[in-house]
């Protein structure tokens, strides 16, 4: 009989060899004891972390330009760190561009009073003017709330995957996969938004598992071992408030604050907490559990998950609502709204543009615009009807204004898993033999980039693993590789919808961490719940060392790509192994 007292697993949990499971009630008063001491653990969750930071922030600064889009979003924070809302700013001043002007030091008169029509929140680059406020307008300072994000998230995904496995192992395993993946490198130490939705996108759904844990000791508390009766509900009022969704509301929040994509995987997520909590019910023996879960369960989660997030977000947007006035002023007919397309553009095809519909005019412009000023909390009510117009606007920009646009590093959000179309954020194609220290062969030149790639070891065994969590979630009905399976499709699965656009590999970051823990779930499930030396157990832990030390030497490979590092061009060439990598 399996009790409270038995060894704790290593792997993942599995009924297979027949022991008995313990009840809902012996298993929601407490977690199985762990072997590993939780400082042992915390410790090398920390190390770990503390590795990551140091490997990013190594020549952080390099190179010494503004990087693909860091040229919007740098700016943007310095904006709104200075001004308190993004504005805008000319290509040149006086014949030089104003990107030399602030690589050269000159940060004043720079930014025009007008504001800028930006298409993404702001919570991103808020982060990034801290950095800006703390170390300058140069690219370490811009880049360094990106490191320090990109190393708390390998921090969280260690925790949440201790926690889903019982196991300190498993968790570093999983931090050391998402340390030393190309992708998740290359985004902490760049300015760019991704990475901080994607930290908080990992933080709100690590709050959910949180909860489910949370949830289910707290029913277990409250009912007893005698379970709850078929006519009864179970206790109501003791969960109503639910702290972990709370917080996860609040993280939620930010990553739609960051882009608009993590609204999907709220909703999913969202959608697996009343499940959860229906299920915790229904094992205590409540019948009807999922719709009496609804009401009692559903309703209050949904406004401390949904609602929470959605006050968070609205209240991301402080700094526009201040200066609403100078939007309906000067961005209230935008040119994004109010357009038709010509040329023959539609969807998917070249060589059409989006032009002015002239015929439209009025009904582009935000009725606010036209509107007395108010004053007090009509004021508020104004400007939240402002913004509200703002989005229309900007949501018109993302579904419709780029589906004429291309791009050389688009590529299709279906090919992502496997590493389709890698993005050149920065690059120098021409340094000869002899210059910054280059000894390529004779005829040949040196190359420095920084190209946002995956390990493509990592996200080819990814892939296969979360197709295998996909079978083990639905053959085992372990709720475990639910949680990657939901994680990775909820953040992947909806670009599909927007791939008539140009779309770019790195917004995969966001599926990323789900990824690496439904790897991280599978190696568990080789290596076997059982300390005790089998043929089993040594080939699960020949298959998942052998994996993860090819994924660190597949980076170390790589690694000159991912950080600006010399190399001459036929070593470029050999790492290149695809056309389409190019």
């Amino acid at each position: 009989m399996t009790t409270l007292d038995d060894p704790p697993r290593a792997g993942l949990s599995t009924t297979a060899s027949g022991r008995r499971v313990p009840t809902a009630w012996q298993r929601a008063r407490g977690r199985l004891v762990l072997l590993d001491d939780r400082y042992v653990a915390w410790a090398a969750a920390l190390a770990i972390t503390l590795l990551a930071f140091l490997m990013r922030l190594h020549r952080l600064g390099d190179p010494h330009r503004f990087a693909f889009d860091e040229t919007y979003y740098a700016k943007d924070a310095w904006s709104l760190l200075n001004f308190g809302y993004v504005r805008d700013y000319p290509d040149e001043i006086g014949g030089t561009t104003v990107d030399d002007l602030i690589l050269g030091g000159k940060t004043t008169g720079v930014w025009e009073d007008l504001p800028s029509m930006e298409v993404h929140p702001e919570v991103g680059k808020w982060l990034i003017a801290l950095g800006e406020w703390a170390f300058g307008m140069n690219p370490f300072g811009w880049r360094i709330a990106s490191a320090v994000v990109g190393a708390l998230m390998i921090l969280v995904l260690i925790r949440l995957t201790r926690r889903l496995t019982g196991s300190t192992m498993l968790g570093c395993v999983s931090g050391l996969l998402l340390a030393f993946d190309g992708l998740h490198f290359v985004l902490s130490r760049l300015a760019l938004l991704d990475i901080f939705v994607a930290f908080f996108l990992l933080c709100g759904v690590t709050c959910v598992v949180n909860d489910r844990d949370w949830f289910r000791r707290r029913l277990g508390a409250r009912v007893g071992p005698d379970g709850i009766g078929p006519d009864e509900w179970g206790p109501v009022r003791g969960l109503l408030f639910r702290p972990w969704l709370l917080t996860g509301g609040v993280c939620f929040g930010l990553a739609i604050g960051t882009k608009w994509t993590a609204l999907y995987p709220l909703a999913a997520f969202g959608l697996l907490a009343w499940l959860w909590s229906a299920g915790a019910r229904a094992s205590f023996g409540a019948r009807a559990a999922w719709l009496r879960s609804a009401v009692a369960d559903g309703l209050p989660a949904f406004a401390q998950l949904v609602l929470v997030a959605c006050i968070v977000y609205v209240a991301s947007w402080t700094g526009w609502l201040v200066h609403a006035g100078q939007y309906e002023e000067h961005l209230s007919s935008t040119q994004y709204t109010g357009f038709v397309k010509e040329n023959g553009c539609v969807p998917g095809e070249e060589g059409g543009e989006l032009v002015p519909d002239n015929e439209s005019d009025d009904s582009a412009t935000w009725p606010t615009a036209g509107e007395p000023d108010a004053s007090g909390p009509a004021e508020l009510v104004q400007s939240l009807r402002s913004l509200w117009y703002y989005h229309q606007d900007v949501f018109t920009f993302h579904t419709h204004y780029l589906n004429c646009a291309t791009h050389v590093y688009q590529s299709q959000p279906s090919g992502w898993p496997l590493v389709n179309r890698p993005v050149g954020v920065a690059t120098d194609l021409d340094i000869q033999p002899g210059e910054q220290g280059c000894e390529a062969p004779e005829g040949k030149t040196c190359y420095r980039q920084v190209l946002l790639i995956g390990t493509p070891l990592l996200w080819w065994g990814g892939a296969l693993a979360v197709i295998a969590a996909g079978a083990l979630w639905i053959g085992t009905r372990d709720w475990r590789f639910g949680v990657a399976v939901v994680g990775t499709l909820s953040s992947w699965l909806p670009w599909l919808l927007y791939d008539d656009r140009p779309i770019f590999f790195f917004y995969a970051i966001t599926f990323l961490p789900f990824m690496v823990l439904a790897a991280t779930l599978v190696l568990g499930k080789l290596i076997g719940p059982h300390r005790t030396p089998s043929g089993r157990r040594t080939l699960g832990v020949v298959v998942a060392g052998s994996f993860v030390v090819l994924v660190l030497v597949n980076f170390a490979y790589f690694y000159p790509l991912l950080s600006y590092g010399l190399i001459p061009q036929p070593d470029w060439l050999d790492r290149m192994w695809f056309q389409r990598w190019i």
